[in-house]
Formats: structure tokens, sequence, C-alpha cells
């Protein structure tokens, strides 16, 4: 069936879109690739919140490798019915799509906010968030950077990672809603092909 061909093509979307998520989380914990400011607990509350680990990766790989192992024309059906067992698993796709679409939204939501909070990082007045109350205005005024002394060019590293998990689950979200329309229009469709298949073999 075309609609677990869709289902599969999603899935390995899914599973790459997953991974990048965990490889820019991790990344995270370590600006400009050191490890002290993790070790320190020097780094923005976050990057421990796991939103790319957990949500937009670990808990995307559950509808990932469901797309991917739908069975299409090899469903082994139900009720005697190989057409009633690919409906049946095509609706259930949809379910592991809205558990996709809870994980890749929170992951959007955290990276997000912490986009608008900015970087912990020490400024001549300590360790604090110099860009909490600017509105995100610091985004756009470069120029304002310069107020975090360590870890270097951690604006530059959190801005650039925290904006690649908006998009990689943002991409997410819209296939996993992709496949919620394709779950539901093969599961419906399968049933009605179904019940048209047992009506003409009765006659």
């Amino acid at each position: 069936m075309c609609f677990s061909k869709c289902a599969r093509c999603i899935g390995s979307l899914l599973l790459t879109l997953a991974i990048l998520c965990i490889v820019a989380n991790i990344l995270l914990f370590f600006p400009n690739g050191e490890t002290q400011w993790s070790r320190e607990n020097q780094l923005s509350r976050y990057v421990w919140f796991f939103h790319g680990i957990g949500g937009a990766g670990l808990v995307m790989l559950l509808p990932a490798f469901v797309f991917i192992g739908m069975e299409g024309e090899d469903c082994c059906g139900c009720c005697g019915h190989q057409t009633c067992g690919r409906s049946c698993a095509m609706l259930g796709s949809v379910v592991a799509a809205l558990i996709g679409i809870a994980g890749a939204g929170y992951c959007l939501i955290i990276s997000a906010l912490a986009l608008a909070e900015g970087p912990f990082c020490q400024t001549n007045s300590g360790w604090t968030y110099p860009f909490a109350n600017t509105n995100a205005n610091y985004l756009s005024d470069h120029s304002t950077w310069s107020q975090c002394n360590e870890p270097r060019n951690v604006v530059v590293w959190n801005v650039t990672l925290f904006s690649i998990l908006i998009g990689l689950s943002a991409i997410e979200i819209i296939l996993c809603l992709i496949q919620v329309i394709n779950g539901l229009i093969g599961g419906i469709c399968g049933a009605c092909c179904g019940q048209q298949k047992s009506q003409s073999y009765a006659c």
C-alpha cells in the first residue's frame, strides 16, 4: 500500500532527525568542546532539560521504528482479514505519531525558552543571564554578545544549537502530522476496501 510506503519514508526521516537532535543536545553541554563548564554546572538551565536527547530524540525513536516497521501488504491481518490488519496498523501509527508530536513539541518549547533567556555566562558582574530581560533582542544585536567573557563564544554556541533544535523539532512535528493524516486515511480506506472485498466475495 502507498500509505505504508509513505509511513516507512517518514519513519526513516524521523530516525535521522532524532539522531541529529541527540547530537545537538549533547554538544550544548560542551561549549567550544570544553568539558569544564558542564562539570562546574555553569551552563544554561535549559540545557539540563534534555529536550533534544529525550523529547525530540529518544521519544521520537518510538514513532520512527513504528513507521519503519509498517508491514504493508504482508500484514498478518485480524479476524482472518488481511486488510483489517493493515487498517489497524495504520490507525495504530496515529497514536505513535501523536507521541512523537508531544516529544518534538517539548523540544521546540524548551529551545525557544532557552533562546529567549539567553546563555548563562560570566560577565564583568559575575555569573548571570545577561540577556534574560532583553525580550530576546540580543539575537539581532550582536554587539551585546561580548558581555559574555566565559565560556568563550557561548552565545554563538547556544544560539546556533538551540536554533538547530527548533528547526529539527519543527520538521519532526510536521512529519508526524503528515503521518496522522496518512494513518487516518490509510486506516479508513483499508477498512472500506476490506468491506467492499467481503461483499464482492459474498456475491
